[in-house]
Parts: structure tokens; C-alpha cells; sequence
């Protein structure tokens, strides 16, 4: 039975800024799929507003139940997570040269999304739960394993965005946990050392987005063309857009890709900085929003998972808007509650949902 109490720390902001960004992505992405024609049952738009209704109805049952008891069954969920992950480069459905999807009909599944909290969980249970010491360097051992196996799994798909977003949430979660500064830069400078060494498991349009990062016009037509045709798109929105409907870019199909993980495209274009900025704005409010829930409780597993929820959302935004605008390579990393994608959507609140129960449960640990 939900304890009516707590609702005075729900915390209702975070919840009305999340929804009006997935209604200002429903209308962007609108304008991003229309050229398609499809019938509305059969839209993109109908597609997320049925993964924002179903995120929904998970966030009310995740906020109903504590907190603690997602970090008693972490393990569990880890488990089947990792499973899952190993099933999809067995039976996953291979699309673009990556095999990260499980497909049911018209419906896919994603496990690598998903990965990410259980992994955020599954950390904060062993660094909470001062099992291991990490006073010494053998106390990272367990939580650098719990690391390992879903970073290997998953760049092996290979989905090297997400693999790549899982090393900041743990070292995140590892300095908030106790792990002494200088572990952490030994394990960021051999992190570094190694880095040519993994040049040679990349795959070959891996290392050239890499070097399409360099010098876009080292493939203008190939690797370079989608972020070329990006920033064009930024760029030509200036102060305050071209108007709802009216991007040239997206309009007219140059821009592959605008209803997913370049979705930030066609906000530039056709809203321009000032809408920009205000996605931007919006965005900031849930971190602000989020590091206030993470200072505030006492619990350590509250603090720990709310860490690295809000590590997660913000390298989630960063890295996409700065992909986007030819900053970072193109690493393949949605735009949380804006991209179009059932799994995305269901874990950024499941992500949020998660940041609201521990705030609501803040006081009584």
C-alpha cells in the first residue's frame, strides 16, 4: 500500500519538466518523420506516445515500491541483464552492422539501454554495502568485474556509446563510495596507455568516425556525411530558426538519422539557439533537480545510485548535443526523452522514477 506521507518530498518538478520534454520531442520528432507520410496508428509519433504511456505506468509502480528493494534483487537483475546481452549476439536481430536488438514483430528490445541501471544498481549494492575495502587497490576488484563483463558485451555488438558511458558512471559512483583519488587516476592514466591497444578491436567505420571526427571531410560522402549535413543544420537555424515544419535540412531529407540520435539537429534548425537553449535549460533543471536528491539523503545506497542516474543523464545530453554540432565523434548516443526508441524512453524513466522514489524516501533512512 503507497504511504501517503511521503508524497511531501515528491518531488513534482522533475516530474512536469520530464513530460514537457517528451511533449516538445513528440512534436519534434513529428517534424522529423511527417516527409514518411505513414497513417498516425502507424507513426513514429504514435509509436513514443504509446513508450511514453507505458514509461509512465512503470514510473508510478517503480516510485511505489522503495528503493531498496530494487538494490536487494540488483544482483538478480544484473544477472538476467548479462544474459541478455549474451543472447543478442546469438539471436539478436543485426541492423546497420550492429547486433544490439532482440525483434518481435514491429517491436524491439534493446538490452544494452538497459544494462545501464542495472549496472548503476548492482554497484551501488557492493560499494553500500562496505563489502569491499577500498582503502586497497584489490577492493576495486569486485566492482571493476561488475564493470567488465557488460563493457565487453556490449562493445562487442558493437555499441561502443554505451560501453563507453558505463567507465564514467563507475568512476562517479567509486569516488562517492570512498575509493581513494589516486586508485582512480592510476586506473584513468592505464585506462589512457591502453587506448592504441584497442584502436585494433575497433571496427573498421568505428576508427572512421574516429578519424571523421578529425577532418569531416576526409569521407564527405560517406562517414562525414551525416554530421557535415548536422552541422549545416545548427548552423542554418541561427537565433531563432527556420520554424516548426520548415527545415530544409530535415524537410528535405538530407539529414539521416534526425528522428534518432541526430534528433538535436532538427531542433537547431528549426528552432534555433533560442529553442535550443531552452531544451538545454530544461535538461540542466533535472541534473540541478537530481544532485539536490543525491546531497540530501543519508542512506549511501540512495546517494550512490542517485549519483550515477545523474552521471548518466548528463553525459547521455552532452555527448548527443555535442555529436551533434561536431564536438565529439558520433558514438551512437540517443537524446534522453527527445530520441524516438521504446528502450531509451523506458530507461530514462526508469532512470528518473528511481531519482524521485529516493527523494521521496530521503528522510527515512
Amino acid at each position: 500500500m503507497f504511504d501517503r506521507r511521503l508524497l511531501k518530498d515528491f518531488d513534482k518538478t522533475l516530474l512536469v519538466i520530464t513530460f514537457i520534454i517528451c511533449v516538445g520531442g513528440l512534436f519534434v520528432l513529428h517534424s522529423a518523420t511527417q516527409v514518411k507520410s505513414l497513417p498516425f496508428v502507424e507513426s513514429y509519433v504514435f509509436r513514443q506516445i504509446s513508450w511514453i504511456a507505458l514509461a509512465a505506468v512503470m514510473l508510478l509502480l517503480i516510485t511505489n515500491i522503495s528503493y531498496q528493494k530494487f538494490i536487494d534483487v540488483s544482483y538478480a537483475l544484473y544477472a538476467v541483464n548479462v544474459i541478455l546481452l549474451v543472447l543478442v549476439l546469438i539471436l539478436g536481430r543485426e541492423r546497420l552492422g550492429a547486433q544490439r536488438w532482440f525483434a518481435i514483430g514491429d517491436f524491439t528490445f534493446q538490452p544494452s539501454e538497459f544494462i545501464k541501471i542495472s549496472f548503476i544498481l548492482v554497484l551501488a549494492s557492493i560499494l553500500g554495502s562496505k563489502r569491499v575495502n577500498l582503502e586497497y587497490a584489490k577492493g576495486f576488484m569486485l566492482p571493476f568485474i561488475s564493470l567488465a563483463i557488460p563493457f565487453v558485451l556490449v562493445l562487442v555488438q558493437p555499441d561502443l556509446g554505451t560501453a563507453l558511458l558505463l567507465i564514467p558512471i563507475f568512476f562517479a559512483m567509486m569516488y562517492v563510495g570512498g575509493a581513494r583519488i589516486k586508485h582512480l587516476v592510476i586506473l584513468i592514466l592505464s585506462g589512457l596507455a591502453a587506448m592504441p591497444f584497442f584502436w585494433h578491436f575497433l571496427r573498421d567505420y568505428q576508427k572512421q568516425r574516429l578519424l571523421v571526427f578529425l577532418n569531416p571531410n576526409v569521407d564527405p560522402l560517406g562517414a562525414g556525411y551525416t554530421i557535415i549535413q548536422s552541422k549545416i543544420a545548427v548552423g542554418s537555424g541561427g537565433l531563432i530558426g527556420k520554424g516548426w515544419l520548415a527545415g530544409t535540412q530535415n524537410q528535405l531529407n538530407f539529414l539521416p538519422e534526425r528522428h534518432t540520435d541526430f534528433i538535436f539537429s532538427v531542433i537547431g534548425e528549426e528552432w534555433g539557439l533560442f529553442g535550443a537553449l531552452i531544451l538545454i535549460l530544461l535538461f540542466f533543471l533535472i541534473v540541478r533537480r537530481s544532485l539536490d536528491i543525491a546531497g540530501s539523503t543519508n542512506d549511501m545506497y540512495g546517494k550512490l545510485v542517485a549519483v550515477g542516474i545523474v552521471t548518466l543523464l548528463t553525459l547521455q545530453v552532452v555527448i548527443n548535443i555535442a555529436m551533434t554540432i561536431g564536438f565529439m565523434p558520433v558514438v551512437g548516443i540517443p537524446l534522453p526523452l527527445v530520441s524516438y526508441g521504446g528502450s531509451s524512453m523506458l530507461t530514462s524513466f526508469i532512470a528518473i522514477a528511481l531519482l524521485l522514489n529516493i527523494g521521496m524516501r530521503r528522510s527515512r533512512f
